[in-house]
């Protein structure tokens, strides 16, 4: 990191004591910092800058230059269809189709597949089968 030039300036601060930073300084600031390769936290340290105050510079410029496409919109969280969940019903059928000795759980799967799970053994397989389908669909 190369060092950054201090020139003898007054700062003007504010009734709070908070030291407004002329805009060209700022600027200066966050070119260096782009060019540095440090995290914005060790930066605003090093430059003797609330690190709040300058990740907000730093937001500010990046929304300014685009950097944020979906600003002011809030982004919808994709979940992968792997992990998505579904609704499960338990129908009157199932109880028969398994002798009646309980319920079963029958797993419909993409493509139209169905998985029916009549005790833990058989869900601990079924277990095995999603992960590996959901590592293929990857």
């Amino acid at each position: 990191m190369t060092n950054t030039t201090v020139t003898d300036e007054v700062l003007k601060t504010d009734v709070l004591g908070r030291v407004h930073t002329p805009k060209a300084r700022r600027e200066a600031l966050l070119e260096e910092f782009e060019r540095s390769g440090v995290s914005g936290q060790k930066f605003a340290a090093l430059v003797g800058v609330n690190y709040q105050t300058f990740a907000s510079w730093v937001q500010k410029r990046r929304k300014a230059r685009g950097h944020y496409p979906l600003a002011g919109k809030k982004p919808v969280a994709r979940v992968p269809e792997a992990l998505r969940l579904v609704e499960a019903v338990i129908a009157s059928e199932s109880i028969k189709e398994a002798g009646g000795s309980g319920v079963a759980l029958c797993l419909q799967l993409p493509g139209g597949a169905r998985v029916e799970v009549h005790d833990a053994r058989q869900a601990v397989l079924a277990a095995e089968l999603l992960r590996a389908l959901a590592v293929r669909s990857c």
